[in-house]
């Protein structure tokens, strides 16, 4: 059984099947459809679909052949558009998944690649999507051996993993191998690199080569000295006299310096939050974190999603004062609040956790909530590319 996300055009998977995002009717849409129709071969592709499916309603799928494509078959995934969660989009989105993954079986297929469905123009929220498809994929798998790809690719994707990478590669660089270094070696490389060089700098020069004196010249010297020795001229300090002799005025100082500081600026909001901070000094994990959701002004349900956590984990933290959730769900929930850093360390302390800076997981989170992309199907990539154990899979 292997399931994984990855960053890729659906179209250039080399997997048996590859799963589309169709229309209940026989055209062509944007997105993810229209590039397998142009990958596969347009006309044809289209031609079938025509003469030998015709109209599918939403939730239903269909396999053809894959044409031009490196896959043999593509299945047809009828996707749902988004109104507003309450039309049964659900429902048709999970179904999508599942008779995708039972058709595949069917027809004896090992290894199929899916786009994130319906979360491109036809406007499902992706991190409600992401749920949606990791649920229907983990339940398949418990019972079926397939390989199954979850393909995220979109501009918006490749943007925010180009700008990510190169600063995060970066973050790493500076927090993971110092620390490292510390640990092993007794002083961060920076210091290592100085003293190292230092060292060099204030060596004996080598008996086998006789360096050169050089001369020394004073920065203060009316003209260069003309004895052998280069002896230094006396400087002159003669241009600081007329100004040596006169006090320096501090008048201006006395009036404000007697007055009080202005701290209204503290006064109002900002005195009432240090208030309600201290009141929550105490809080349990799950305490904390519900009044810090409250006092974002944000639903539990959006918290639970964008951090891609399961509803059932989320009520056991919500209606257990003292539940300790492992440490990946309550670094998740960070992202999912949007919780700054020093939040985020607040929160985890209280459920016995810390972000270590030896620990590559925690500095990629730090990365991202310090940066503030409350992303986690960008996160959980970001993992992978580094070697690291996914999250969502």
């Amino acid at each position: 059984m292997s399931f994984q996300i990855v960053r890729n055009d659906i179209t250039k998977m080399h997997t048996e099947a590859i799963v589309n995002t169709a229309n209940a009717y026989a055209e062509v849409g944007p997105g993810c459809d229209t590039a397998v129709y142009e990958a596969a071969g347009y006309d044809k592709l289209l031609a079938y679909r025509r003469e030998k499916i015709g109209y599918v309603p939403e939730g239903e799928v269909f396999i053809t052949p894959g044409f031009r494509l490196p896959a043999k078959y593509i299945i047809h995934a009828v996707s749902p558009l988004y109104v507003d969660g309450g039309e049964g989009e659900e429902e048709r989105l999970r179904s999508c998944y599942r008779k995708s993954l039972y058709l595949a079986k069917e027809y004896g297929i090992r290894s199929i690649a899916f786009p994130l469905i319906s979360t491109g123009s036809f406007g499902y929220p992706k991190e409600e999507g992401m749920r949606i498809a990791v649920d229907e994929i983990h339940a398949f798998l418990l019972k079926h051996e397939m390989q199954i790809i979850l393909v995220v690719f979109s501009q918006q994707a490749v943007r925010l993993g180009g700008k990510i990478y190169p600063g995060l590669k970066e973050y790493i660089d500076r927090h993971y191998v110092e620390e490292k270094s510390l640990a092993e070696y007794g002083a961060p490389a920076a210091s290592r690199r100085e003293a190292f060089t230092n060292k060099l700098e204030n060596a004996a020069p080598s008996p086998m080569r006789k360096e050169e004196k050089k001369p020394k010249f004073s920065i203060w010297a009316d003209q260069t000295p003309a004895d052998a020795d280069f002896a230094e001229a006396a400087p002159d300090y003669s241009f600081f006299e007329k100004d040596a002799e006169e006090a320096p005025d501090f008048s201006f100082f006395k009036e404000e310096s007697a007055a009080a500081p202005d701290v209204s600026f503290f006064e109002g909001k900002h005195e009432t939050r240090l208030e309600e901070r201290i009141g929550h000094l105490s809080d349990t994990f799950s305490e904390y974190l519900l009044y810090l959701i409250q006092s974002k002004h944000m639903e539990n349900a959006d918290v639970y999603k964008r951090a891609i956590v399961d509803k059932k984990i989320f009520s056991k933290i919500k209606n257990n004062a003292d539940y300790h959730p492992k440490k990946l769900t309550a670094l998740c929930l960070c992202v999912g609040a949007r919780l700054n850093l020093d939040e985020s360390r607040d929160l985890l302390s209280r459920a016995g956790y810390a972000l270590s800076p030896c620990d590559k997981t925690d500095i990629i989170f730090s990365y991202f909530i310090e940066n503030e992309i409350y992303d986690m199907i960008e996160l959980d990539i970001q993992l992978e590319e580094h070697g690291l154990p996914c999250i969502i899979t």
